[in-house]
């Protein structure tokens, strides 16, 4: 899909500490990128994070991505963002031209560089306020054997996977704390919901640029939901399931500020 709008947006009330991000949720593609694309759109859907921007819309501060990941990773590095070659990737034969043409890559870079020039600008005001807090949302795919096959293990595949690999634990621990079990306690029709500490994840670029410009005052919860509210294989949704996981996210968000609250900066 090649539309002509905004890479990303900003949009809610950011005077608060709480924000939500969804910055693998997009499929856009810019025409300079589409018309390198031979990957299969089904395929490339399926290893994006749609309606993670539906999750995570009860935040009073949110950031949602329109790009694919396949055009810019906002969550990697800059000098692995954009997916040159299959091994980049996954395997997955994406370019037309491998490697991609370098200036491809430099008006994917481009996007990046302003992202997080953008959200810098943003959360430095909410910095200077005290200590916040980013639910990083995202998901994964746990039928990765086929549509009609088993899903994978639950033993290895939480509902939500609770990424903390970079958070400092002296200083966030209970806002670690307050999240995890504050979750837990929510409900969806297939009972409480099953929340476990990096299993699967320990979070990436979002959460090391949070934890390394607002150290000590920034934390990033990474945050995985298991791809239970979708067919994954055919991109279609379960709205119910989506209501549920966005309410279930929205309750933890007065205990996760009462504990920030607490939270005493450097």
């Amino acid at each position: 899909m090649s539309i002509e709008r905004p890479a990303f947006f900003l949009t809610g009330d950011w005077s608060g500490q709480l924000i939500a991000t969804a910055i693998h949720n997009g499929h856009d593609l810019r025409p300079a990128t589409q018309q390198q694309v031979v990957l299969d759109e089904a395929t490339r859907l399926m290893e994006e994070d749609p309606f993670t921007d539906v999750i995570g819309a009860a935040a009073p501060a949110r950031v949602v991505v329109n790009r694919s990941r396949f055009e810019v990773d906002l969550n990697r590095p800059r000098d692995e963002a954009v997916y040159r070659r299959p091994e980049d990737c996954w395997g997955l034969e994406v370019w037309r031209d491998n490697p991609l043409p370098d200036d491809i890559v430099e008006g994917s870079l481009a996007v990046y560089d302003e992202f997080y020039a953008e959200l810098g600008r943003r959360l430095d005001e909410v910095a200077a306020r005290g200590p916040f807090v980013v639910y990083d949302v995202h998901s994964y795919n746990h039928r990765r054997n086929g549509a009609d096959a088993e899903p994978g293990p639950v033993e290895e595949n939480p509902e939500v996977n609770l990424g903390t690999g970079t958070v400092d634990r002296e200083v966030f621990g209970g806002v670690v704390e307050a999240f995890r079990t504050s979750l837990s306690a929510q409900r969806t029709d297939d009972g409480p919901i099953d929340v476990r500490e990096n299993v699967k994840f320990k979070g990436r670029a979002l959460s090391w640029w949070v934890h390394e410009r607002y150290a000590g005052v920034g934390v990033c919860l990474a945050l995985e939901f298991k791809k239970t509210f979708m067919d994954e294989w055919t991109g279609e949704p379960d709205h119910r399931r989506l209501e549920q996981l966005q309410a279930a996210l929205a309750a933890t968000h007065a205990p996760v500020l009462d504990a920030l609250a607490r939270v005493r900066t450097p």
